[in-house]
């Protein structure tokens, strides 16, 4: 399975955001992995908002190659809209578009995305695949520890607020599982500051870390094993 591990553990967050500075360092000093959801097509400074009087502002792309080395890249659409609004012509464009754009930049791969808003239908999924893609993210959260059976309709264990994290840490660092057992979160990186919680994550990032039965690795080298029979 996992480097003949059968528990894994993973986490995805969207939006390419200048917070993702702090968590990236919180990620690789614990030696965690990530994917980071990206959209080309506004992935600037000069697309920002406030929110609860916090700024949020993407990044421009110069850097963030170096910045999110060791960590993975994914699609996020290319201008992040609710694709289900759209027809099969322009969601394919800005997913496939957006996935030419990031290989092109990051010189790598790229093998899966997370829906805008989390929203999606059978269209979405269908432009999903035609555009090479091997899982999308939604925004559901199982409490759970499963394998997921459609990656198209990806959902994660939990958002990293939620209020049984700690006891979902715990029951995940316990469990000798068979079969095998992935931890997943999401979130957005911005959220750290709206709810002050940069330490509760930290303190969630060490209970979590350096556990010799547990293989930390990207949303990509989780799921890979799972990709033939998707």
């Amino acid at each position: 399975m996992w480097n003949n591990k059968k528990k894994a553990f993973t986490l995805s967050y969207d939006d390419g955001v200048t917070q993702d500075i702090r968590f990236v360092e919180l990620l690789n000093r614990y030696g965690l992995k990530a994917t980071f959801n990206l959209n080309s097509g506004i992935q600037s400074k000069a697309n920002f908002w406030t929110r609860f009087d916090v700024t949020i502002c993407r990044m421009n792309m110069d850097g963030l190659k170096e910045l999110y080395a060791g960590h993975e890249i994914a699609v996020h659409s290319l201008t992040h809209p609710d694709l289900t609004k759209f027809d099969e012509e322009t969601i394919y464009n800005e997913l496939y578009r957006d996935k030419v754009n990031l290989e092109s930049f990051f010189d790598t791969k790229i093998n899966g995305m997370a829906y805008p808003y989390g929203t999606h239908d059978e269209k979405v999924r269908a432009m999903v695949k035609k555009a090479g893609l091997r899982y999308a993210r939604t925004v559901h959260s199982t409490n759970a520890f499963d394998i997921p059976s459609d990656l198209l309709q990806l959902p994660a264990t939990c958002h990293h607020n939620a209020e049984n994290l700690m006891d979902l840490a715990e029951h995940f660092i316990n469990a000798e599982p068979d079969p095998p057992q992935l931890f997943y979160i999401w979130g957005h990186s911005y959220e750290f500051d709206f709810d002050q919680s940069w330490e509760r994550i930290e303190e969630f990032f060490r209970r979590i870390s350096g556990r010799k039965d547990i293989f930390y690795g990207t949303n990509t080298e989780v799921l890979e094993p799972f990709f033939e029979k998707n």
